[in-house]
């Protein structure tokens, strides 16, 4: 996988073309749970995840750091709890001076005017003013995976962020996923085009077809008739 390339590549897509491209390719949507938004309106981040589940104290994305590679993304379990912070602005100032391309918080941030500040891309479910109030014990794979909702984030993931939330997709899959996305994005391109020079999206997708067509076969589905007429409405 050539990460400097789908970084660039990925400045053209968002977050919703890959989640469609997993669709189209029978992978699993492994999408964060909403609302996970970015500290900043408009961050968007792209990276390896490199995961720590919080234990109470920062000594554990310190170490985390220890074993990051550049252009990585920390993924931060913290059993998405919202009665406390455990990222503040100095872990996310080392994680800029260790080279991570940004965080990922299944839990709250706090420091927000200094994390906005700093500029690293931070996406958590939000703020508050708290931070850690216990300390846990440490389990054995702490550093190898974190959970974020329902989905288990491990290095062989690749983090992508923008205004749309959080998707993982795994890092092998990502440059085939990328490809499908692409299509999916020129597709959709081409129709918002069509919608501008005055021909609806109804028509563009041959609607009435389809519901005579499925009058007849009630089973036939409308992504079935959106594969066959190349639309991309809901992949």
């Amino acid at each position: 996988m050539d990460l400097e390339d789908l970084r660039k590549r990925f400045t053209t897509l968002t977050t919703a073309h890959v989640a469609d491209a997993c669709v189209r390719a029978g992978l699993p949507v492994r999408c964060a749970p909403a609302p996970m938004t970015s500290v900043e309106p408009g961050g968007r981040l792209l990276g390896r995840a490199c995961p720590a589940r919080h234990l109470g104290s920062v000594d554990i994305f310190l170490e985390a750091f220890e074993g990051a590679a550049p252009g990585d993304v920390l993924v931060v379990d913290n059993g998405g709890r919202l009665d406390e912070a455990c990222v503040g602005d100095l872990v996310v100032r080392e994680a800029e001076t260790a080279g991570l391309t940004g965080i990922v918080i299944w839990g709250l941030h706090r420091d927000t005017a200094d994390i906005r500040a700093i500029g690293l891309p931070v996406f958590s479910r939000g703020a508050i003013s708290t931070g850690p109030l216990s300390l846990r014990d440490r389990p054995a794979d702490v550093l190898e995976s974190a959970p974020v909702g329902d989905h288990v984030v491990t290095r062989e993931d690749l983090v992508l962020g923008d205004d749309d939330g959080v998707l993982f997709v795994p890092v092998a899959d990502a440059a085939r996923l990328f490809d499908i996305a692409e299509r999916i994005r020129d597709t959709e391109r081409r129709q918002a085009e069509r919608i501008r020079s005055g021909v609806s999206l109804r028509e563009q997708v041959g609607f009435a077809a389809y519901l005579a067509a499925h009058r007849d076969n009630p089973s036939l589905t409308f992504r079935e008739h959106l594969r066959s007429v190349g639309g991309a409405i809901e992949e």
